[in-house]
């Protein structure tokens, strides 16, 4: 257990940080999903929809700190280029 109120402020913080991030990395992972499975479901107006939220969600993360610029653009790229697959290959 912490001898000092600096440290129980810092198990304090440590948990609010732990909560918060596990919140932001469901997200995260909840956005991706949706819009893969609508890739994957042939379904292109729902597929940009899903990305127009991505790119809005994972760049306001980068304001947030969440997420670091290059890691929201290179994600944010990848599924791009899959939402621009389906629309090539109909």
């Amino acid at each position: 257990m912490a001898d000092h109120k600096s440290a129980e402020k810092r198990i304090r913080q440590t948990k609010k940080r732990t909560e918060r991030n596990r919140f932001y990395k469901t997200r995260i992972k909840n956005l991706t999903r949706a819009l893969r499975e609508s890739v994957d479901a042939g379904d292109k107006e729902a597929a940009v929809k899903a990305l127009k939220e991505v790119n809005k969600n994972f760049h306001s993360y980068v304001n947030k700190g969440i997420l670091k610029s290059n890691t929201a653009a290179r994600r944010v790229s990848r599924l791009a280029q899959l939402v621009n697959r389906l629309n090539s290959d109909a």
